[in-house]
């Protein structure tokens, strides 16, 4: 049955230093389950009465369970703990014109996944959201629902909660938390997608002592986000991170943001397809994966609009490095389908003209899954404070 809207931080008055123990404990369970308490206190360099106090306040928000007792040759019988496999999430990656909608576990495993087309009209839009989302919920009955996690395709006000920015998708100042509340009875979480890639990077991916990255998301936008000195950037409103309207270049198509020049109009997925249809007379490829598919079989054309999208996409990580200076840039989206040939011409038009030590590129471990993914991260981020055991 459905949770009820809660925040477990602010339900058992916790106090900052509290929370980040919290997400220390948690991060160290997830990583290592089944673990006992005793192990993650010598994990943690936290007493075990610390952890035992956190444990239990985890057991009694459902996050964790106990399972057996494990036998030693002396002393009392640990007893192992993992994260709670019947607590499951909705989440949602909304884009244009589609949205993709899973159920997703603690540990980030898929149970149950759908594509919807959507329709400009927001309240269309959302409805039909929360309806395939109520039918995903029928799919699994006796489970515990913690909440609805949402990837958005532009920025989100941290005041407000409302889409405040997007250019690609005709739902600015529509709160989607709320009417998804409402429609749901459940808690709901929105956060713009590469927020949530990063986040579900930090929770799922393997991202130990890493204090400075960017993660920027190729598709049909660029979008951006970053970590500095171990806190998510987001800016007085929560707007921070949209390079890819930062103009690389004083001529070029408009953006749809209304500017010339822009990086995302040179290096986005429609971006590689305009090349195309530019040398190729608007025929033969009507998405970026069928481009993908011409290339694969060989078209000298194809290959020219993607490798010409590569060199844009190193030209803007010139700003990326001169900005943020990261040890590490990842990568999100549509463009890590063919990194193989991809990556080397971004790695070689970025280190023409860097400043700074060169940053390590790589791409996310779960594909086009990333911001799904990361719409769950958003949900378990009042557990995360990118505090790293490295």
């Amino acid at each position: 049955m459905p949770s009820k809207d809660r925040d477990p931080g602010k339900a058992q008055g916790v106090s900052p230093i509290r929370d980040g123990n919290r997400d220390f404990v948690l991060e160290i369970l997830r990583r290592n389950q089944p673990i006992s308490r005793v192990d993650i206190a010598r994990k943690s360099g936290l007493q075990r009465s610390t952890v035992s106090s956190i444990v239990d306040g985890l057991i009694a928000e459902r996050w964790v369970r106990e399972g057996a007792a494990v036998r030693t040759e002396r002393g009392r019988r640990p007893t192992m703990l993992t994260l709670n496999h019947d607590l499951l999430l909705l989440v949602a990656d909304i884009r244009p014109t589609a949205a993709s909608l899973a159920v997703v576990d603690l540990n980030g495993k898929f149970l149950e996944q759908t594509i919807i087309p959507i329709v400009t009209d927001p309240k269309r839009g959302i409805r039909r959201i929360a309806e395939t989302m109520r039918h995903l919920q029928s799919h699994f009955p006796g489970k515990t629902w913690e909440g609805v996690g949402v990837s958005l395709p532009g920025r989100v006000n941290k005041t407000t909660h409302k889409l405040a920015w997007a250019p690609n998708l005709p739902w600015v100042g529509i709160d989607i938390r709320q009417a998804l509340r409402k429609a749901l009875k459940i808690q709901v979480e929105v956060e713009n997608a590469a927020n949530a890639c990063l986040l579900s990077e930090v929770w799922f991916g393997d991202m130990e002592g890493v204090q400075n990255a960017v993660l920027v998301t190729i598709s049909e936008g660029v979008g951006a986000a970053a970590i500095v000195n171990g806190q998510l950037m987001e800016g007085a409103e929560g707007l921070a991170g949209e390079l890819g309207h930062v103009p690389v270049s004083d001529a070029g198509p408009t953006c749809a943001c209304g500017q010339v020049g822009c990086w995302e109009i040179f290096a986005s997925s429609r971006a590689a397809l305009r090349y195309f249809h530019e040398e190729n007379k608007g025929k033969g490829a009507a998405t970026f994966h069928h481009l993908l598919d011409l290339e694969a079989q060989g078209s000298k054309t194809a290959l020219a609009a993607l490798n010409r999208q590569a060199q844009w996409i190193g030209r803007g990580l010139r700003v990326v490095t001169a900005a943020f200076n990261p040890e590490l840039i990842l990568f999100a989206g549509d463009i890590t389908l063919r990194w193989d040939a991809i990556g080397p011409i971004i790695k070689a038009e970025l280190g023409r003209h860097l400043v700074g030590a060169a940053p390590r590129i790589s791409i996310l471990s779960d594909g086009e899954r990333a911001r799904l993914r990361g719409a769950a991260a958003v949900l378990l981020k009042r557990h995360i404070s990118f505090r790293r055991t490295g």
